[in-house]
This record gives structure tokens, sequence and C-alpha cells, in this order.
């Protein structure tokens, strides 16, 4: 199938463990509480409370873990990709903007980060997007590594 079609190439693995690590540490905050984070229900709630449906709470949630998870293994790279760059697309536009470009460096007390890391986080997805997962990818095991 065309989305497991990757580039044979080292790079893309760089990118994913890098990617993947970030998303399922924060992923494994909501789903399981694990690194000091709400699990589940808080993450519901905290959403459910700045006016995110539940819904969407549970999609940003399985996003960020599975995606995570998806993009270290190199299994469904473009599409675990895709989704990880829309997540922070909304979160750019939802949370961050207003924060400016800057990541809050010093705690500022009631001032957010802005979109930096996101930015970042977007150029590594996207970066998956156009390559695939590369060797050492189940997409390459199953797409026999050509685009």
């Amino acid at each position: 199938m065309w989305f497991f079609k990757t580039y044979p190439s080292w790079a893309p693995i760089f990118a994913r463990l890098t990617l993947g690590i970030i998303f399922f540490a924060h992923g494994s905050q909501k789903l399981l509480g694990w690194f000091g984070g709400p699990g589940w229900s808080g993450t519901i709630q905290f959403f459910e409370q700045g006016g995110v449906p539940p819904f969407l709470a549970i999609l940003l949630i399985i996003t960020e873990f599975f995606g995570g998870i998806a993009i270290i293994l190199g299994f469904f790279t473009r599409l675990a990709a895709l989704g990880l760059t829309i997540a922070m697309i909304v979160a750019i536009f939802t949370v961050h903007l207003q924060h400016g470009f800057f990541l809050n460096w010093f705690n500022v007390p009631n001032m957010g980060h802005g979109i930096e890391m996101n930015l970042a986080l977007i150029g590594l997805s996207l970066s998956l997007l156009v390559w695939g997962g590369g060797n050492l990818s189940i997409d390459q095991a199953i797409g026999d590594g050509k685009k």
C-alpha cells in the first residue's frame, strides 16, 4: 500500500525517535497519568473546562499516545505524522499563539508558552510526511522500502 512506502534512508530515524518520544511522553501523561500527568479522566475534565468537547480531548489523547508509539516504530508513519501535525496546529491557534513565539523559559507567572516548540514538532512531523519511516521502520518492512 502507498502509505507504507518509504525512502530507504537513515535520516528519518532521528526525526522518528525525537518526535515519537516527545509525543509518547505527553500522551502517557494524558492517558495513563505517567510523568506527573492528569491521566484519562483528568485530561478530559481539563479540556472540558476549557470548552473542548470530550470527543476531541479523547482524539487528542489517542493521537499523542498511539501516534507517538507508531512514529517510534515507523508504523503508519505518514498517517501518525499527519495526526500529530494537526494536533500541533490546533494547539498553536487555541493556546500558544496568544503568548507569542518563545517558550516561557523563566516560568513567568500567568504567562504561557509561545509557538516555537509547536513549530519544531510540526517541522519534524512534516519531514516524516515527506520521507516516510525510512530505514529500521515497520513501514519499510511492509512496503519494501520503495516510495
